[in-house]
């Protein structure tokens, strides 16, 4: 039987953190399950899921459907698409199956890219080689979440780039759902030895097709639309990340035209060591200031009262009512007081 291999390449960056990579999560079992009980997809579907932050790894090897389970998505440090390009490139040449003189190979592979935000890191070189090596022997749909979406640099990959506005719990259904029903579509498609690439159709208004001839924007290596600062707990030395997302407002009455950018708090969120693992170790960061942050939370892993204290070896901490507080990361000791600060924000 001839597979048809689906890849999923997620980007687990910084700013996914929170309800983005449970939505996913709980997206990506909803898929699995629908699947299992279809039965052209469960006779040639097959599934990986890689992730990419600052580096990337396989969290699912290429495996039959009945025997996949989806997996807890772990959060990384960093957006570098060209991590995620190469590994899954490496993948690919591993794992498909070609046609020769004595047997029939795999169907042409499905990639769903799912990215929230703009690489952290200089993609050419790697979508060279994915157009010289892959391009035409793969179908690659690239989706853009959020906001902002930047068709500039997926376009380069697929003329399938869409974008899905992730604001509601009901938005994340119903975009599983459209892949589910890709899923299904394009299953059924092999079976009647056709193109095996039949995408499901889009409501425009949920997922829609980006404008690929838009110009394209200065280049940049972090993302805007959110400050992402990770910290360490005081007391257990675990890491956490702490989300503010971009708003923009009105600057007052007496100049109407003006506007003003903060950045207002999300939430703090617990992370583990594979966050450290799964980030850019040479990666640029830029410094954003306190004063742009608007609100605060306690530390997600001990309740300490103020989760953002600045050591002076300009990493960020948490802190209770002790005296006298102990820097997690270096292991410095002092007394913290109320101010305005610049802080290293994370490539998101």
């Amino acid at each position: 039987m001839r597979r048809l291999p689906i890849f999923f390449l997620i980007d687990i960056s910084e700013s996914m953190v929170g309800e983005q990579i449970q939505a996913v999560e709980d997206g990506m079992a909803t898929i699995i399950k629908v699947i299992k009980t279809d039965p052209y997809a469960i006779e040639t579907v097959w599934i990986s899921i890689i992730v990419f932050a600052g580096q990337a790894k396989t969290l699912v090897p290429l495996q039959e459907i009945v025997s996949f389970y989806p997996p807890k998505f772990p959060i990384g440090g960093g957006t570098s698409l060209s991590s995620g390009l190469s590994h899954l490139m490496l993948e690919l040449r591993k794992n498909i199956v070609k046609t020769t003189m004595e047997q029939k190979g795999d169907w042409k592979p499905i990639i769903f890219l799912f990215t929230d935000g703009v690489p952290t890191d200089d993609t050419k070189p790697a979508i060279s080689e994915w157009k010289k090596n892959w391009q035409s022997s793969a179908n690659m749909v690239a989706v853009s979440f959020g906001d902002e979406p930047d068709s500039n640099i997926l376009k380069d990959l697929t003329e399938n780039v869409l974008h899905f506005k992730n604001s509601s719990e009901e938005d994340y259904k119903k975009f599983f759902k459209w892949v589910t029903d890709s899923i299904k579509t394009s299953s059924i498609s092999v079976e009647s030895n056709q193109s095996g690439f039949e995408l499901a159709s889009i409501d425009g208004v949920t997922i829609s097709k980006l404008n690929l001839t838009k110009s394209s924007p200065p280049k940049q290596y972090s993302d805007s639309n959110f400050v992402v600062l990770a910290a360490k707990c005081q007391n257990t030395k675990k890491p956490y990340l702490l989300k503010y997302k971009k708003t923009v407002n009105p600057a007052g009455f007496t100049d109407l035209n003006r506007k003003t950018l903060s950045y207002r708090l999300v939430a703090g969120y617990k992370v583990d060591s594979a966050y450290f693992e799964l980030s850019d170790k040479n990666g640029n960061y830029s410094k954003v200031n306190t004063e742009v942050l608007e609100g605060g939370t306690s530390c997600p892993h001990c309740n300490n009262k103020y989760a953002l204290a600045l050591c002076q070896c300009q990493q960020i901490h948490c802190v209770g009512v002790e005296k006298v507080s102990t820097c997690p990361w270096c292991g410095t000791q002092g007394s913290y007081g109320e101010a305005n600060f610049d802080v290293n924000k994370t490539q998101g």
